[in-house]
This record gives C-alpha cells, structure tokens and sequence, in this order.
C-alpha cells in the first residue's frame, strides 16, 4: 500500500535533497515519467524518457538545485504538452535556444547601427545620419543591449518620457520616428515582428509648430538688406548673408555648397540629392549679383571643397548656427529674422508681384509636389521663366536696399 502510494506521489523535495551518490549512476523515478540522474560525483539532472515518430529519445530540464522539484514538473507538463500537439520537445528545446541566441545577438543598438550605415551607402546626408545617429544615442542606455524583438512599446515609452520630462517635446517625438525605422528596418531583415513604435503615436506631448521667423514686407526687408551690406564681422560670413537672400535656399543647403557644383558658364548651382531635404537634386539659377557675390570668394581647391568652410576645419562647412549668429549681431532677435526666413520673404514678395507662377516659386522653394509626372512637366516648364524670376528678384533686392524705384516687369506668365 505504501509502495503504491510512493509511486503516485512521487518524489519528494527532502528525498531528493537526501538522494546519496553510488559507484554507478542510478535514477530516482518521481511521476509521469520524469526521474532524477544523479552520478557517482553527486551531480543531479532532472530528465524525461519518451517516444517520439517509434525513437526512445532523452530530455533534459537542468540540474538540481538549480532546477528544483516543483519546476522539474512543470516542465515535464509543458514537454507532454508539445508531444500532445505532435512536437518534439527536445528539437523545440533546441530550435529556442538558437533563437534565444541569435536574439541576444540582435540587440536594438546593433540593428540601428546597420540601418544607420545602410542609410549612409544609400545616400544620406552626413547631417541627417548625424541627426539620427544622436537620436538613437539617447535610447541606447536603456534599450539599447535589448533584443529588439523582445522590447516593449511600454520600454520605448519609458525612454521617451524621460525626454519628454525635459520639456524636449519635440525630440521625444523626433526620437520615436527614428526608432520606428529602426523597427521597421528590423522587420525587413526578419528580426522582428513588428514595429511597437506605432503603438505610441498619440503618447507623447505634440509641440505647437512654430513658424520660423521671417521679414516678408517690401517696407522691412531694405533695412535688413543694408544692415547686411555694412556687416563688419567675418567677411566670408558677410558673403554667405549677402548671397542667400538672392538664392533663398536653406541655410544647410548654402553652408555644404561645394565649388564642384557650380557650372559658371552656365550660370547653375546644381545641389545633389542627398542633401535636399525632399532627396530630390536641384537646380539654382544664377543671377549676375550671386555670381558677382560668389566671385568675391578668394577659390583655392586646395584650400577647401566648401564655399564657406568652417574657420575651425577647412573639411567641414560653416557652423549651421553662423548665419543665425550674424543676425543677431545686425540687431535682429530670434522672433523677427531667420536664415531660413529669406525663403519666406521671397516666397512672399514673389507671389504678391503678380507676375510669376505660383508653380514656378514653389519649383524653385524646391518644395515637394507628389506627383512625379507633373513634377517632371513642371521642371521643363518653368526653367526659362525661373532664370527670369532670378534674375529679377536680385534686381529687386538691390532697388530695395538701394531706395530705387522699383518697375515691375512687362511680360507675362511663361508656361501658363
């Protein structure tokens, strides 16, 4: 009777703590199926025999005390589970472990590092890698040695409201966009299921858009023209501020100008793809003031690719906060003029002329328009009418800075 009870109850914790090593490994069978191994040299394996497609096969669940009684059998009830559902628990077991492994090796960290260098031989713009890569620097501390297919949208939530905290709204926001590529990137190459990012749109703090402050008014922008001219700073700052409000490109796009890009016969600047912001090249017609501004630069190629080299390192650009900086010094505060705020005031003036298409100004903003076909139509058919427009809108800043009076062009819409 008690040998029976014995057999249906199984094993207990003090018998296995008891359990004395021989000359010869023996088993102490507890229930089920599954037994405890212990060797002559006192070491403990907890195991299971079963039959799998007619084969005697052997699983392992660890040593004891490692592994005790109570998790010895639940892990038996999981293996006759899968045996249940026609799995091999052994092969299962290890199919895990190689998946656990690969896992751990395909840490977030890693994974936006490849996706940061794949941006890069794509044609990234050093500047947005930067950006990126300083973006997820900011998440590596806490998720960064995770396996990415193991982390939360509550663990990415952590991150970005410990930025939020900071009142950096925006770079919470920014930082989350950036991991959802990394995610998204992660998905593509099959080491991960999906991209929890999109789980947290709508957690975080969305900053109020603030406009970037620009002079738009023939009545303000003379001023700021002659202030421009009698800059007394560096002289090659004072050529950056003098030529961007003829070309009103981007700030960025003037401080990585590089003198290969110019074809001075031709009178073009063509900006590569890779660093306009819609990744798309673009083309600048010159005007006789902007090549006579251009042609103040002393050239020396071996001197520096850039137009405006950094006075720091020949092989970098201008700091991107130097325009900026010169503003402020001719008076004008962060709330009334910006670099990029001569995109405004030509988009503006341009407009209120009444003489040029509205397509044409946007062409030449290098504004985005997501049809291909007309995008392409419209290039054709607006470049004579935007050498024009250039042309005209220097002539127009120099009578404004000069006090002339102004004559509005004759001619009509080209293309319309």
């Amino acid at each position: 009777m008690a040998e029976g009870s014995s057999r249906r109850t199984g094993l207990t914790a003090n018998a296995v703590k008891n359990a004395k090593p021989k000359e010869k490994p023996y088993k102490l069978s507890d229930r089920d199926g599954l037994y405890l191994l212990i060797k002559p040299t006192g070491v403990r394996y907890w195991r299971m025999n079963y039959r799998f497609d007619g084969q005697q096969r052997t699983l392992s669940f660890g040593r004891w005390p490692e592994i005790l009684l109570g998790e010895a059998r639940e892990m038996l009830l999981e293996a006759r589970r899968k045996l249940a559902k026609d799995i091999d628990p052994a092969e299962q077991s290890k199919l895990d472990k190689i998946a656990k492994s690969l896992a751990a090796a395909n840490t977030f960290e890693t994974i936006a590092e490849e996706w940061l260098d794949k941006i890069k031989k794509e044609g990234a713009a050093p500047l947005t890698i930067k950006k990126a890569r300083w973006l997820l620097g900011k998440t590596y501390a806490a998720i960064g040695r995770r396996p990415i297919s193991e982390i939360s949208a509550h663990e990415l939530l952590l991150v970005l409201k410990k930025v939020e905290s900071t009142k950096r709204y925006d770079t919470a926001n920014r930082i989350r966009s950036t991991c959802s590529q990394v995610f998204r990137y992660a998905i593509a190459t099959a080491r991960a299921q999906r991209d929890i990012a999109v789980d947290l749109r709508g957690a975080l703090i969305t900053p109020r858009e603030q406009h970037r402050a620009a002079i738009t008014t023939a009545s303000e922008a003379p001023a700021l023209l002659r202030a421009i001219k009698d800059y007394d700073g560096s002289p090659l700052t004072q050529i950056a501020l003098r030529l961007l409000p003829h070309l009103f490109v981007r700030p960025g796009e003037l401080r990585w100008a590089e003198w290969k890009e110019f074809d001075f016969e031709q009178a073009i600047w063509t900006i590569p793809d890779f660093k306009m912001k819609m990744r798309r090249p673009h083309a600048v017609p010159l005007s006789r003031q902007a090549l006579a501004i251009i042609g103040e630069i002393d050239h020396d190629a071996a001197y520096s690719n850039f137009l405006f080299p950094s006075l720091r390192a020949l092989d970098r650009p201008m700091s991107n906060n130097t325009i900026n900086a010169a503003l402020r010094r001719l008076g004008y505060s962060k709330d009334q003029m910006t670099g990029h705020g001569f995109r405004a005031m030509a988009a503006t003036l341009l407009n209120e002329m009444g003489t040029w298409n509205p397509d044409a100004i946007e062409r030449q903003l290098a504004h985005a328009d997501g049809n291909s076909i007309r995008r392409a139509y419209a290039r054709g058919q607006y470049w004579d009418e935007r050498v024009r427009m250039m042309q005209h809108w220097s002539d127009y800043l120099e009578q404004l800075r000069d006090g002339a009076t102004i004559l509005r062009p004759k001619f009509g819409h080209s293309g319309s």
